[in-house]
């Protein structure tokens, strides 16, 4: 099992808040939680004789009264508009050395609100491709979206990890922050690849997944998801083209990349020990193990750790990111609310956050764990058709990925 890293778990809010009037009822409760036991629907339904379907409702009802007194509170001077039941846009103005900033927030709780689905986009059917925040969202018909993590500018190709319904797109690089997006919450922590190819005469470990190449000494798998074909080798390289587990051929430039298959690209001192190989079997696992992981994204660095400031540029290598700029954050409260903010900035009228400033802000909403997404002239907010914040680029610039949220149907 691979040990997990700088990680935080908080289920979303279960059944075992609701509550009746009967006294009865609220006693019996109070006795079982006291126990630190989960009570379902059912469970509830039994003790109260009413249908579990009943006690589900009353429940929701119950977690919207309480989502609604918290946003009441945490921005009674802000303006606050409701995107959706279980879904909240803010529009704030906060000031920095007596000079603006122009923020907008949006908070969610999928326990509020079942229907809700949070989850990547990629730009395109591959990685390397960039698109405008609209088109993104309504492909996905998604009623909410913002700029996603860091991304090669030439090609559009994601630079850290993307999962998305449980399929690994990119690898992780420096071992940057990234957040997990669970059935039940969110997780967040410094990722670490751990990949290998398996072959009937030995194996070989994979230095990271569908990445352009930073050191010539790296081994990469690239999948259908990079493109047609793989890119060139680096200087001593050599590629293994496999398809449906088999060796296809081997190659000195660069190969097309078969459907149900991959194509290795490294030295050759490493790739020749395998190139006689007749089975392959790609391994690939990160560290921490999220078992039950739906979809993962990566940005940095950490603004908030395990409920305390933690702004780790150096670690994470992101020192050029520094200053006063246009910033996407995200993170997520003890009650596992998403939160997603935006800062304009490089104007009068809004001069953008630094990344204390942002840490500092993303406490103040709550979040126990919270991260920096790509800022600058990526910096975009998408609700229900509209982009509302006020990028450099009217619409936004064309982006690799975002963040989307969108109801089931």
């Amino acid at each position: 099992m691979v040990k997990a890293m700088d990680t935080i778990l908080l289920q979303r809010p279960r059944y075992e808040k609701a509550a009746t009037s009967a006294a009865g009822i609220g006693i019996a409760l109070c006795l079982l939680l006291s126990q630190n036991l989960l009570i379902s629907a059912k469970d509830i339904g039994n003790i109260a004789g009413l249908s579990p379907s009943l006690n589900y409702v009353q429940t929701q009802e119950k977690l919207a009264e309480v989502f609604e007194e918290e946003i009441a509170a945490k921005y009674k001077k802000s303006t606050v508009v409701e995107v959706e039941k279980g879904v909240k846009h803010v529009r704030m103005i906060r000031f920095y050395n007596n000079r603006p900033v122009r923020i907008n927030i949006v908070e969610l709780s999928q326990g509020v609100n079942d229907n809700l689905v949070i989850e990547p986009a990629i730009a395109s059917s591959t990685l390397a491709a960039r698109s405008k925040i609209s088109s993104i969202a309504t492909r996905e018909n998604a009623i909410v979206a913002i700029n996603g993590g860091y991304f090669k500018p030439q090609t559009g190709v994601p630079l850290g990890t993307l999962m998305i319904n449980k399929k690994v797109y990119t690898g992780p690089i420096y071992d940057r922050v990234a957040m997990g997006i669970f059935d039940n919450g969110f997780e967040m922590a410094r990722v670490q690849l751990k990949a290998s190819v398996k072959t009937n005469i030995g194996g070989l470990n994979i230095d990271n997944i569908n990445q352009p190449r930073m050191l010539s000494t790296h081994t990469i798998v690239y999948t259908p998801d990079w493109g047609e074909c793989s890119p060139p080798c680096p200087k001593y390289g050599m590629q293994i083209v496999v398809k449906d587990g088999k060796l296809i051929r081997t190659s000195y430039g660069s190969s097309k990349i078969p459907e149900n298959g991959y194509v290795i690209v490294g030295p050759q001192s490493k790739l020749s020990q395998i190139a006689g190989a007749k089975r392959f079997k790609l391994d690939i696992k990160i560290n921490p193990e999220w078992k039950e992981v739906n979809h993962i994204i990566s940005g940095g660095p950490y603004l908030i750790k395990n409920g305390d400031i933690y702004v780790d540029m150096t670690a994470q290598k992101l020192g050029s990111i520094g200053g006063r700029n246009p910033r996407t954050a995200i993170g997520y409260t003890k009650d596992n609310n998403l939160i997603m903010l935006t800062a304009d900035g490089r104007e009068g009228s809004s001069i953008g956050l630094t990344l204390i400033e942002l840490a500092n802000l993303m406490k103040e909403l709550g979040c126990v764990n919270a991260m920096n997404l790509d800022g600058g002239g990526s910096t975009v907010m998408y609700i229900k058709g509209q982009v509302v914040n006020r990028p450099a680029v009217q619409g936004g610039i064309p982006l690799s990925h975002t963040l989307t949220v969108r109801k089931l149907t």
